[in-house]
C-alpha cells in the first residue's frame, strides 16, 4: 500500500476511486461508459444537479448564490474574478500569503488597481499576517487564499472585514465549515481536496455580476455559466462526476463538521511529533499551521536524502517539499487516513533513533 502525501493531484477516497473506475468502464443502467455519454442526456444532467445539490448541503450555500463547475483550474479564477467584478477605476485589496495569492495579484492588476493590505513575504510566507483595520468601502473586494499548499499556512478563521470577500479555497474546501454568506465568491481547483484535475468549483453571489462597464468574452463571463447551469459548452463531465462522488463521500462521513474533527486529530498527532522530535522542526509557527499541508525541515538538511530513502522504503510517496521551502511536505487532505500519518510518524521516530 502506498501512503500518498502528494499535494495535488492528490489522494482520493478508495470508495470514490472504485465507483469512478466502474463508471469509466460501464454504467450498467445506461449501457455506456460515463466517458461516452452526452452532457445533455439525463444521466449527466442528473450528475450535475447532484453535484450542485450536495455542495449546497455540505456548505449551507444560500439560495442567492450560484454553484458553477468550470474549467481552467483555480488559476483561471485569478483573472476571471477581477475581469468580472473589478472596474478599471476601482481598487481591490489582496492578502499575499505566497505563490498562489501572488499570482492572483499579478492578474488582478490587468483589470484594476490593487492594494496589498497584508503580506508574509518578509519571512518567506511561513505565517498568516495580521490584517488590521481596513476601510472596506475603499475596496471592491478583499481576496485571500484560505490555505497555502506550498508554505503550509492556513487562515484559522475568515478575515474580519466589512469588504466583500473573495477566497481561493482550493486546498481546504470541505475540510471544515465555512460561512459562505460572508463571501461574494469562493473558488477552488478540484485536484487537492475535492476530486481530480479538470474542473474548478465557483460559488458566486448572483447579484455581483454585470456591475461593471467592460466587454467580457462569452466564456469568461460568469453570467454565461450561471444562465446555462455550467453547461454553456460541454463541461468536464468526468472530473465533475468524481467530485460529486467525493462530496457524497464527505456527506456520508458526517459532513464538514466531521471532517474538521478528523482533520484536527490528524494534524495534531503530526505536529506533536514535529515539536517533540529532536531532528525535525515545523516550518510554520503555531497559529498559522495548515491542517492540509504540513511543511517541515530537518535541522541538518544534509540528512534529507537519507530520510527520503527511509520514506520510500515505507511506501511513503509525495513527501518531498516544494522547492520554495525545501525539506518536506505532508499533504493530509480529507481522504488521508490517520493510519498513513501514523506510518510517517513511525518513520520519523525510527529516523531519530538511527540518525540522531
Amino acid at each position: 500500500m502506498k501512503h500518498n502525501f502528494f499535494a495535488g493531484p492528490a489522494i482520493l477516497p478508495k470508495e470514490v476511486l472504485a465507483k469512478a473506475g466502474e463508471s469509466a468502464h460501464l454504467v450498467p443502467e445506461e449501457g455506456l461508459s460515463i466517458l461516452e455519454m452526452s452532457h445533455r442526456g439525463s444521466f449527466i444532467t442528473n450528475v450535475m444537479d447532484q453535484a450542485v445539490q450536495t455542495c449546497k448541503e455540505l456548505l449551507n450555500v444560500p439560495d442567492n448564490y450560484a454553484i458553477l463547475f468550470l474549467t481552467g483550474g483555480a488559476s483561471s479564477q485569478f483573472y476571471m474574478t477581477p475581469m468580472n467584478i473589478l472596474g478599471t477605476d476601482q481598487t481591490a485589496a489582496y492578502i499575499d500569503t505566497g505563490t498562489w495569492s501572488t499570482k492572483a495579484i499579478k492578474e488582478a492588476k490587468l483589470f484594476g488597481k490593487v492594494d496589498v493590505v497584508a503580506s508574509s513575504a518578509d519571512k518567506n510566507f511561513n505565517y498568516i499576517p495580521t490584517l488590521g483595520n481596513i476601510d472596506g468601502s475603499k475596496y471592491r473586494y478583499l481576496h485571500y487564499t484560505s490555505n497555502n499548499t506550498i508554505f503550509g499556512t492556513q487562515f484559522a478563521d475568515t478575515p474580519e472585514t466589512d469588504a466583500r470577500l473573495v477566497c481561493d479555497m482550493s486546498s481546504d474546501i470541505f475540510s471544515r465549515p465555512v460561512d459562505v454568506s460572508k463571501h461574494d465568491i469562493i473558488y477552488c481547483g478540484a485536484q487537492k481536496n475535492m476530486g481530480p484535475a479538470g474542473t474548478v468549483l465557483v460559488i458566486i453571489k448572483k447579484d455581483i455580476v454585470n456591475k461593471i462597464d467592460r466587454v467580457i468574452p462569452t466564456m469568461l463571463n460568469y453570467e454565461t455559466h450561471i444562465k446555462k447551469d455550467s453547461s454553456f459548452n460541454t463541461p468536464p463531465v468526468f472530473p465533475i462526476y468524481v467530485s460529486m462522488l467525493t462530496m457524497q463521500w464527505v456527506k456520508s462521513q458526517g459532513g464538514v463538521d466531521a471532517m474538521a474533527k478528523m482533520n484536527a486529530e490528524k494534524g495534531k498527532i503530526l505536529y506533536d511529533e514535529l515539536d517533540r522530535n529532536a531532528l525535525f522542526k515545523a516550518n510554520v509557527p503555531e497559529g498559522s499551521r495548515s491542517l492540509m499541508n504540513v511543511t517541515f525541515l530537518l535541522n541538518d538538511d544534509s540528512k534529507n536524502s537519507a530520510f527520503l530513502e527511509m520514506c520510500d522504503a515505507a511506501n511513503i510517496v509525495g513527501i518531498k517539499g516544494h522547492r520554495s521551502v525545501g525539506g518536506f511536505r505532508a499533504s493530509i487532505y480529507n481522504a488521508m487516513p490517520k493510519s498513513s500519518i501514523e506510518v510517517l510518524i513511525d518513520v520519523m521516530k525510527e529516523f531519530e533513533r538511527t540518525h540522531g
